[in-house]
């Protein structure tokens, strides 16, 4: 049997100020919502890929005050280094703390939503590096410059390599 991801939900406190988040920030669209049961519980679906009818949803049951803690976070991939710097410059208009770090694999950004559930939005570099790996990079670098840091910070690891050539080993069962 192989999996393939489909969906997360997120019980919340705050439906509201967590699909302003969501939708303001991280540019999913509401695809559905509705009453969930006959305590008035609230579902919320979002999506971003048209093909899919959720890929995260939201239900208004969470009562606790604690900070989330079973969730470590949520990993979003990007296509481009501008949609990470964009992004980056949102949280920052927003005042929201981040903490960019580069896997050597990735350049990512890590932040919290408004109740405090872990988020992660990266971007795939050329290179594979064998993991767990982390350095905080400078996100005023453009694509070029940051480029460079991650070859300058990884190039020294010994599994540091082409992305396509890791695949092509992992394909051909050679890894």
């Amino acid at each position: 049997m192989k999996l393939s991801w489909s969906h997360a939900v997120l019980n919340v406190r705050d439906i509201d100020r967590m699909l302003d988040f969501y939708t303001q920030v991280l540019s999913f669209r509401v695809t559905d919502r509705g009453v969930l049961g006959d305590d008035g519980s609230e579902i919320v679906f979002m999506s971003q890929d048209p093909e899919e009818h959720h890929q995260l949803a939201m239900v208004n049951t969470r009562k606790d005050e604690d900070t989330a803690n079973s969730l470590n976070h949520l990993s979003f991939r990007v296509r481009s280094f501008e949609e990470v710097s964009a992004l980056q410059a949102t949280l920052k208009n927003r005042g929201t703390d981040t903490l960019p770090l580069s896997h050597g694999n990735t350049l990512s950004v890590y932040f919290n939503d408004p109740e405090g559930n872990g988020l992660e939005v990266f971007w795939d570099t050329p290179w594979h590096v064998a993991q767990p790996q982390g350095r905080v990079w400078d996100t005023s670098l453009d694509e070029e410059g940051a480029l460079a840091w991650v070859r300058e910070n990884f190039r020294d690891e010994p599994t540091f390599e082409p992305r396509e050539d890791y695949f092509r080993r992992r394909a051909a069962g050679t890894d």
